[in-house]
């Protein structure tokens, strides 16, 4: 079993690398900042899903075979950002749809399993975990203790849980912002590029 101080010393390790933002973190905040708190929500919930396929071929060593791979690697690389550049377009030319009477109003926004789908993909392809799981996750197994996967698996679980927990506090954060500002559109305009001007 996971001795308690690995999984402690991984937590502190698995922690200073989430709060870095990264693509997910720019992810959450741009989907809150237009969709609001649940839009939010719903993306936190679809990135940490994307993480248990990188958890799961960690665990069973496949994890390892990638990394050794720099096709490979650079394929997951490359997917990833073309996917984030993708929403990013589909965001702006749709960025007027989601405008509604109130900010937890939105006049079409995307379905529930849209939303954690896309998060998904995002998961999924987040070059920074992927690496963090390859590179970090194993120097934090006890070999002593035995069963290694589950080890592995647990250390992704903690993993996942944190950056739940810290991704959810973006959304929180964001979507807060969006609630604000769209209450008193006088506050935007007095802080936006026109008062910098």
């Amino acid at each position: 079993m996971l001795p308690a101080h690995h999984a402690g010393a991984f937590a502190l390790a698995a922690l200073a690398l989430v709060v870095v933002p990264g693509p997910s973190v720019l992810f959450v905040i741009g989907r809150s900042l237009s969709l609001g708190r649940v839009g939010g929500f719903l993306s936190v919930l679809g990135n940490a899903l994307g993480m248990v396929p990188a958890i799961v071929a960690v665990s069973l060593g496949i994890g390892a075979v990638v990394a050794q791979s720099l096709v490979a690697l650079t394929v997951v690389k490359v997917l990833g950002a073309a996917y984030l550049v993708f929403l990013g377009v589909q965001a702006i030319r749709h960025r007027h749809d989601h405008v509604g009477s109130g900010p937890e109003l939105p006049v079409s926004r995307p379905s529930a399993r849209r939303l954690v789908a896309e998060g998904f993909v995002v998961g999924v392809t987040n070059p920074k975990t992927i690496v963090f799981f390859v590179a970090v996750l194993p120097q934090f197994v006890s070999r002593d203790a035995g069963a290694i996967p589950l080890q592995l698996a647990l250390l992704g679980g903690i993993f996942c849980a944190i950056a739940l927990a810290c991704d959810s506090a973006w959304a929180l954060t964001a979507g807060t912002a969006r609630s604000w500002f769209a209450r008193d559109p006088g506050v935007w305009r007095a802080w936006g590029p026109a008062a910098a001007s």
